[in-house]
């Protein structure tokens, strides 16, 4: 195994978006057999050292592969298109008054209803930027536009945050 390798190498799998969960899951698991520090605990705390080391580096590559918006983030950036969403956080003008139509119905939600109603507008929301993110990576390769969509998904993330939080506190 080599340290530098990209998660995508690590894990034996093509450097696309598109994915199968299934299959990261099993990678991982073959993966952290290989590579758990009890394995090596006749060969001494040096090559344990090496095994933990492996592991910890094993176990990011399946947080950023299992997960579809730090997936997109980590293929735009290995695409030179890295999403520095600290920094540039413009978006089209449409995208902004969408979201502020979603932060109105949020505020104005009465009840559990009108929230899963809400939620469900955001999953087919969300759906279609995975979709456009797909096509823009995977098959046009502009992973520039690319970032942009991936910035977009990160507003709807925080958002459906926001949602699952006020579901929380009708539960209560």
């Amino acid at each position: 195994m080599n340290l530098q390798a990209t998660d995508f190498e690590l894990f034996g799998l093509p450097q696309q978006f598109a994915q199968d969960r299934a299959v990261i899951d099993a990678h991982w698991k073959q993966l952290q057999r290989e590579a758990h520090p009890d394995k090596f605990a006749a060969q001494g705390a040096s090559a344990q050292r090496v095994a933990l080391q492996w592991s910890v580096r094993i176990n990011e590559a399946y947080q950023r592969l299992k997960d579809p918006l730090k997936r997109a983030a980590y293929l735009c950036e290995l695409l030179g298109a890295p999403i520095d969403a600290h920094h540039n956080t413009a978006m089209p003008a449409e995208f902004l008054h969408q979201q502020m139509e979603l932060r109105e119905s949020l505020e104005e939600a009465q009840g559990e209803e009108e929230l899963e109603a809400l939620a469900d507008e955001l999953a087919s929301g969300r759906q279609g930027v995975l979709d456009c993110i797909a096509q823009l990576l995977d098959v046009d390769h502009d992973a520039a536009a690319a970032a942009q969509q991936v910035r977009a998904l990160m507003f709807l993330e925080r958002f459906g945050a926001d949602v699952e939080n006020r579901l929380a506190q009708l539960g209560q």
